[in-house]
């Protein structure tokens, strides 16, 4: 996983949604993945069933109230495909300058200007994705879905996780608070806390996941020492009821947030929120700085 000398480089920076005419689908250098991340926005309407305090995504320009076309975004994703694996993206301005142990496609993941499977072609949009892992015999590249959990209880959902489970993919399933208080707080959602605590474990019982978790300065405080043992607690709830956590993924702010109360941590206390969280719960962590 990246390390400190990794975590200020400007490469990192390039997350934006866009790549030359293309609407869903865009690369990334990403730092969790040590690679290339091809990311497919499925959200041009910037909807989201949360608000976080340190949302990336600029909400200053609405967003497009379009459906999502899934034979272009085949087409995209094809093109991308191609473009990554046959080295030609390096080539570019862009990625010129890309390390050679970093040229490498990782994923593709479903992460963009909203919630992915609050979209209603999202099963649809699953299936263009797996069928052109298998077409290209990517066996290793991943499947990833990044999500808020806030609907993996919809049954729509559920028949497109199970496309993902097919192909070896991985979800990548958010969990920010230990209590209900630091929820509404930070992801500012009108979902039940218990429907997103239910839905991470019933997810987690199907299949191993990935748990991400954003810590951050609001208003100058960290979270509390009560906030990260609460936290602990749900991990440990997860796991007690049959649940798989493969990791956890310790994050903090690393670009502009929605709100300016909202400041990263430093690195020594990501370090330390880690350590934390590791010798409470045995579950492995990994750690990702501002």
């Amino acid at each position: 996983m990246p390390s400190h000398p990794h975590h200020r480089s400007p490469l990192f920076a390039k997350h934006k949604s866009e790549f030359a005419e293309n609407r869903y689908v865009y690369p990334v250098l990403s730092r969790r993945a040590g690679g290339i991340s091809i990311g497919v926005n499925l959200n041009l309407n910037k909807f989201c069933t949360f608000h976080c305090v340190y949302c990336q995504v600029d909400h200053t320009e609405p967003g497009k109230p379009e459906t999502v076309d899934p034979a272009r975004l085949a087409e995209e994703l094809d093109a991308m495909l191609e473009e990554v694996t046959s080295g030609n993206i390096f080539q570019g301005p862009q990625f010129g300058n890309t390390p050679q142990h970093l040229r490498r496609l990782h994923d593709i993941a479903f992460s963009g200007d909203g919630e992915p499977t609050a979209c209603a072609e999202f099963e649809a949009a699953v299936e263009v994705c797996a069928e052109a892992l298998r077409r290209r015999n990517l066996d290793d590249v991943k499947l990833v879905l990044i999500t808020n959990a806030s609907l993996l209880h919809q049954p729509r959902v559920q028949k497109a996780l199970e496309t993902i489970d097919a192909v070896g993919g991985e979800i990548w399933a958010k969990l920010d608070a230990g209590t209900e208080d630091y929820y509404r707080t930070v992801d500012r959602s009108d979902v039940p806390w218990r429907r997103i605590l239910d839905n991470l474990r019933d997810a987690a019982q199907r299949r191993p996941i990935v748990i991400q978790t954003l810590f951050s300065r609001l208003h100058d405080e960290p979270p509390s020492p009560a906030e990260i043992e609460a936290y602990c607690d749900r991990l440990q709830e997860i796991v007690a009821a049959g649940g798989r956590i493969k990791l956890v993924q310790i994050h903090t702010i690393a670009r502009q947030p929605a709100e300016t109360w909202a400041a990263p941590l430093a690195s020594a206390e990501i370090d330390a929120l880690a350590d934390v969280v590791r010798r409470r719960t045995g579950l492995s962590v990994a750690a990702f700085y501002g």
